[in-house]
């Protein structure tokens, strides 16, 4: 059947889709390295920016999501908020140790301390601002917008965006970094953003069916006992994404510094590996993914969680002397890890969205941002940071200046425990199988 989507949204999909998904790859894999490599590296900082902006991202998708459905109004959350976002994106250009130092008058010790307390309340800032326009009104725009007879390819274009942004994030912006410097990176993609929010006040449009409806007391429904009682095969899987998604945390916010300090990767180095196992991983599943529709999706969440496992174990066993065997087998095991990464999340993200009720889809997405973000967020850099402070690894430049080499760096026990994490899954996943045979579930009201 030819879709009736229309090709002025299917250009905001698209548009609006990559830019955001680039925007929160670079904060997921560049804020990080922005701070250890130009402010201190400090992974306590690094750890508790990631903590403290999984939980803006929670609070504010729930309330934000809420209020557009009260309102009857998506565009002018997309838009304006886009356009703020790129605002505030912007602003990490202006931020340093120096420039502290001289608006302040603060000696360096201060100067640093400072900075690192405003990277971190910025990144809340610029957290509420994107996850106001992208996990809540945009996400909650495609669902207004689209039927169930073209919604799978829609969701299809959907779930490939996070793939290339993460492609084009980690392949390309180092490379950027290097050539540009992080304020010329900041000011750029700050515009891009903003540019596109001005852009969609113009072209955005809402749904002529949106209505205003619901009440912000609709934000505790998903955690009602009786929803969850209603609902054992969607909050099984929700339990396996938040065990997933703390094992990725546990060393992902860590993953570009310790290719950079541990195994000494220079720029070009990690990108082309990373980039490579990207490329791969998403390629593989492209098959996989078109053969998670013809069979049971629980089920094949035992290979995803142990092919995932498997390359986290080979990320932790694989750094040897030799740089060119250390490139060739942790490029391998990052290939690995990469397709189980995306196969669980598919296979996560499928389930989710076919065992949803789509009565009560809107007041879902709290619960959702639970498992997802705020669980993972929370508890896996706080393992991660756990171990690396135990490991206590010295930074390899020892000629720094005293600030620098009182510093740790991540250990490759960060990927061991991922992997732990990881297998954690297999004692869920029997209950789910389980729970997805049950059919004719309540609704709870």
């Amino acid at each position: 059947m030819k879709s009736t989507f229309g090709k002025q949204n299917w250009w905001i999909l698209i548009v609006f889709g990559i830019i955001g998904q680039i925007a929160w790859s670079v904060e997921n894999m560049y804020f990080n390295l922005f701070v250890f490599e130009t402010i201190s590296p400090n992974l306590d900082a690094v750890t508790l920016m990631v903590q403290l902006s999984g939980i803006t991202a929670t609070v504010t998708t729930l309330v934000a999501g809420t209020l557009s459905d009260k309102l009857g109004n998506r565009r002018r959350f997309i838009s304006y908020g886009y356009l703020i976002w790129g605002v505030t994106v912007a602003l990490f250009g202006l931020l340093s140790t120096d420039n502290i130092a001289a608006i302040f008058h603060m000696e360096e010790a201060a100067a640093i301390t400072a900075a690192l307390a405003l990277v971190i309340v910025l990144d809340c800032v610029m957290t509420v601002f994107g996850s106001t326009a992208n996990d809540a009104a945009f996400n909650a725009w495609v669902t207004d917008n689209t039927r169930e007879e073209y919604r799978g390819k829609v969701e299809g274009v959907l779930s490939i965006l996070p793939l290339i942004a993460m492609l084009i994030v980690a392949g390309g912006f180092g490379i950027l970094v290097s050539m540009i410097g992080y304020q010329a990176l900041f000011f750029g993609l700050g515009a891009v953003i903003a540019a596109c929010g001005a852009i969609g006040i113009f072209t955005v449009k809402d749904s002529p069916a949106l209505e205003r409806k619901g009440t912000l007391k609709d934000i505790i429904y998903g955690f009602k006992p009786c929803v969850v009682k209603s609902n054992p095969t969607l909050y099984l899987t929700l339990v396996i994404t938040g065990v997933y998604g703390i094992a990725c945390q546990i060393f992902m916010p860590y993953l570009i510094i310790y290719m950079k300090t541990y195994l000494s990767f220079t720029v070009l180095e990690y990108s082309v590996v990373f980039g490579l196992a990207i490329v791969l991983g998403a390629a593989i599943n492209l098959y996989l993914t078109r053969l998670a529709d013809k069979n049971d999706k629980a089920k094949l969440l035992y290979i995803a969680a142990a092919v995932f496992a498997l390359g986290l174990f080979g990320m932790y066993v694989f750094h040897f002397e030799s740089k060119i065997l250390t490139l060739a087998l942790f490029g391998l095991a990052g290939f690995v890890m990469i397709t189980g990464y995306i196969f669980v999340s598919a296979l996560c993200g499928a389930l989710t969205r076919d065992y949803t009720p789509e009565a009560n889809a809107g007041k879902l997405q709290g619960v959702r941002m639970i498992f997802s973000v705020l669980l993972p967020m929370i508890f896996g850099p706080m393992i991660g940071n756990a171990i690396n402070k135990a490991a206590a690894i010295p930074l390899p430049d020892l000629s720094s200046a005293d600030v620098m080499t009182t510093q740790y760096i991540p250990a490759p026990e960060i990927f061991l425990a991922g992997a732990i994490a990881a297998t954690l899954m297999f004692a869920v996943i029997p209950l789910l199988v389980k729970a997805k045979n049950k059919k004719g579930e309540k609704q709870c009201d």
